[in-house]
């Protein structure tokens, strides 16, 4: 599972200051990030979105490569993010440019959920690979778009659900599908709550901040504080809450666990009640899905309770977090341990890197995976079909919820069963330009 890092070698970055401009042509071009690229060549790395999660994956990414640019729509926070990466990367506002510039090789995306699809498939295109952050999309339809648009310009996509390379939930994973609980039954994931608040009041943007692109593809709307930045997931318009904030990392886990992950549910249900102040956050203040995957295992989705997975099978039950996994099967591990050539969950495990001391940072390992796929060409951990998979999953929930009534789903064709009305929900409208087309 250990590899030696690569020695790379270095490449001077360029300079320059970028500026917004709507429309704007591409001109970078994806044939040269086809050619061959020697084994000790080092990654040029753009990052886009660059508030707190996007500095948290650069640091990731720092020993592969040099930063060379960086995007972000607030100013203080693109010039903050040049100075934390030594003041060398050059900045830009529209990250467009960063995607034309052709000592770029890997992009990082770090932006709100409703900017993913569009960037990624623009990176994809202009022949980046790219790591994104979780939840893949904002909607249905976005997922199967960008699974062809992946498929064609055969790059590498890593999606940042990193519990995916976290100890604790692959044994737990493992532990399921080899059957140490016998046959599952039943998944019960805890999500947590929604925020609430409101109403707020709407003022003139920051000078700093580029309002309009942020906005993107979503409906215009005055600037309100708490729209942006790390509340935007607690509006419909531009995230789906809880759902598929942490859902997007524990309904991948169990999905995954179910065998799932090339599929989904046939049965959905949801319970919620949503705030009425106006002007305030829109997702739900409770919530409840009801799943029935092909084979009859059920999972619940709940927001109370204790935050992880809990698997029940015939022979036993297993719960899993982020600082936990117990239950009788992992006790019985000790007696019995899982036969490490018979791991079923992912063909490429030897290129999985752990750091080089110290306790395992799952999110390390997970950047380490992609970097490893990037020179090796291979499928990351995470990738684009399995994660729009489990987002969708999430995305289903929410739809659930807001018709108020069950539905049913085919998983084959990705649309619902007979109800124009819900297969009505797996797009929405997209300002003009800034579709994802």
């Amino acid at each position: 599972m250990n590899s030696n890092r690569r020695d790379f070698l270095g490449r001077a970055a360029a300079l320059a200051v970028g500026s917004t401009a709507v429309p704007y042509v591409f001109t970078a071009r994806s044939e040269a990030a086809d050619q061959p690229r020697a084994k000790n060549d080092q990654f040029g790395i753009g990052a886009i979105g660059m508030r707190y999660q996007g500095s948290v994956i650069t640091e990731k990414a720092r020993p592969y490569g040099p930063i060379v640019a960086i995007a972000d729509v607030d100013r203080h926070v693109r010039e903050q993010a040049r100075a934390s990466f030594g003041s060398t990367p050059a900045i830009f506002e529209d990250y467009r440019k960063l995607l034309d510039r052709k000592d770029v090789d890997v992009v990082l995306i770090a932006t709100p959920d409703h900017w993913h699809a569009k960037m990624l498939i623009d990176a994809c295109r202009a022949g980046k690979d790219v790591y994104i952050e979780k939840p893949l999309t904002l909607t249905i339809d976005e997922g199967k778009q960008l699974v062809k648009v992946v498929e064609e310009t055969k790059r590498v996509v890593q999606v940042g659900s990193w519990h995916r390379s976290d100890s604790r939930f692959r044994l737990a994973v493992e532990m399921v599908r080899q059957g140490r609980l016998g046959k599952l039954k039943r998944i019960e994931v805890v999500l947590g709550k929604n925020a609430k608040g409101g109403p707020f009041a709407s003022r003139p943007a920051p000078g700093h901040l580029n309002w309009d692109l942020w906005q993107g593809q979503t409906p215009e709307t005055p600037y309100v504080e708490e729209r942006c930045h790390y509340t935007f997931r607690w509006w419909q318009e531009y995230s789906g809450g809880q759902l598929t904030d942490w859902g997007a990392h524990h309904m991948d886990i169990a999905q995954w666990a179910a065998g799932m992950d090339k599929s989904g549910p046939v049965e959905i249900e949801g319970r919620a009640n949503y705030p009425e102040t106006p002007g305030g956050y829109n997702v739900p203040i409770d919530f409840e899905a009801r799943y029935v995957f092909p084979g009859g295992v059920e999972m619940v989705v709940l927001d109370h309770g204790r935050n992880g997975i809990l698997f029940e099978g015939t022979e036993g039950r297993l719960f899993v977090n982020r600082g936990t996994l117990d239950g009788k099967p992992v006790e019985a591990l000790a007696d019995s341990p899982l036969p490490r050539e018979k791991f079923q969950l992912y063909p490429h495990d030897n290129l999985t890197r752990p750091p080089r001391e110290g306790k395992l940072d799952a999110i390390i390992n997970h950047m380490g995976n992609f970097f490893d796929c990037v020179a090796s060409r291979q499928q990351p951990i995470s990738d684009v079909a399995s994660q729009h998979r489990s987002v969708s999953t999430c995305h289903l929930g929410n739809i659930a919820m807001r018709l108020r009534r069950p539905l049913k789903w085919n998983p084959e064709i990705e649309r619902f069963v007979g109800d124009d009305e819900a297969d009505g929900c797996l797009r929405r409208p997209q300002r003009k330009g800034f579709e994802t087309a």
